[in-house]
């Protein structure tokens, strides 16, 4: 049985301990917000927080995160006020919206370590891939979420998703409790 922590919540798995990463947290945890796109690395899809830095979920292992900290997307900010989340909707930076959560995570790493990137620093930390070609609008977001980090600048971009996990998941036969 493999034991982590995934968005400050103990979980245990007791799935083959080489199993991905981001098919423990899509399967077994219905975390779906991670993307699955290429499944060796090249997209960023799947970029996920263990122990403070952005990793690729599709390469690493359960047995690899045994005993660590893991923060998916559904957990950077449940009501969308992340800085970063906000400044994407401001910036018109999401398209499709496939590559957006894992763009979403690298970008708040960076920015929790760096809040003023210079182009080549994002350039270098947001190796995601974008089939709607949005990196000039996602440069932008990620300087305006920096903007926004140093309290140089405040957004109203993107609404509260106007209901609970819990109530989302009432709605999803799959997600609901057999009776």
């Amino acid at each position: 049985m493999t034991k982590f922590t995934v968005n400050d919540r103990p979980v245990q798995y007791r799935l083959d301990p080489e199993t991905p990463l981001l098919w423990a947290l899509r399967d077994a945890s219905n975390l779906t917000g991670t993307k699955y796109g290429c499944g060796n690395g090249d997209c960023g899809a799947c970029v996920v927080v263990v122990d403070g830095e952005a990793i690729r979920s599709c390469l690493v292992s359960i047995a690899e995160v045994e005993g660590r900290y893991v923060t998916t997307i559904e957990a950077l900010s449940r009501d969308r006020s992340h800085p970063v989340q906000q400044a994407f909707v401001a910036e018109q930076a999401v398209q499709c919206g496939f590559c957006t959560p894992g763009m979403i995570i690298a970008a708040s790493v960076l920015l929790r370590k760096n809040s003023d990137p210079s182009d080549a620093e994002i350039d270098a930390a947001i190796r995601n891939l974008c089939r709607c070609g949005t990196y000039p609008r996602v440069r932008a977001a990620i300087k305006r979420a920096g903007r926004v980090m140093r309290r140089q600048e405040t957004i109203a971009a993107a609404p509260p998703p106007g209901i609970s996990p819990e109530d989302a998941a009432k709605d999803v036969p799959a997600l609901t409790p057999a009776e």
